[in-house]
């Protein structure tokens, strides 16, 4: 079973981190964020923190049942929260004839998208939660989990680095983002 835990974690990371590049492509495109894509790319990378934490106790000592609920519960939380800011964008969108913010992506825009991500990490953590080992257990696959938390943790450096690029360092970011 501690294999399929390790896989699952890793794999959340792989996934969520998948969407952060997608988001990152249509950035590049020309497609800006604004404030509030920018605070779900934030969630994004808080709900990937819980699994990656989970990995990184792993490499030092066995985990355990607390462990496992510390580290998804955070993603939960974290998830929440980003399903809350990724609603209320589609609330501010849903009026009928309003084209919505940026270009749709497979139909949907990126803040729809973000609201079935959050959604699927509250499902994929609570499982997790289920789950629980009745005793503590040491994760397979450090290689893999070394290189799969590195990634996220790249991409929360490229995130700070995006942000600054494009906003500055001002108090307050401005409603819309500077077109391009």
């Amino acid at each position: 079973m501690t294999a399929s835990r390790a896989i699952l974690a890793m794999f959340s990371i792989v996934a969520v981190c998948g969407v952060l590049l997608g988001a990152f492509g249509a950035q590049l495109q020309g497609d800006m964020p604004c404030p509030l894509c920018i605070l779900q790319r934030m969630a994004m990378l808080l709900c990937v923190a819980g699994p990656a934490w989970l990995l990184a106790r792993s490499w030092r000592r066995e985990v355990d049942a607390v462990d496992y609920a510390q580290c998804y519960g955070a993603s939960i939380v974290a998830a929440l929260a980003g399903a809350a800011m990724s609603g209320r964008q589609v609330l501010i969108h849903i009026a009928p004839g309003d084209p919505g913010y940026g270009e749709p992506m497979l139909g949907m825009h990126l803040y729809s998208w973000a609201f079935v991500v959050f959604a699927t990490v509250v499902l994929v953590s609570a499982l997790q939660m289920l789950l629980l080992p009745s005793r503590g257990e040491r994760l397979p696959f450090p290689r893999a989990s070394r290189e799969v938390v590195g990634l996220a943790i790249a991409l929360a450096a490229l995130n700070m680095v995006a942000v600054f690029l494009e906003e500055g360092f001002p108090a307050v970011l401005p409603d819309n983002p500077p077109e391009s």
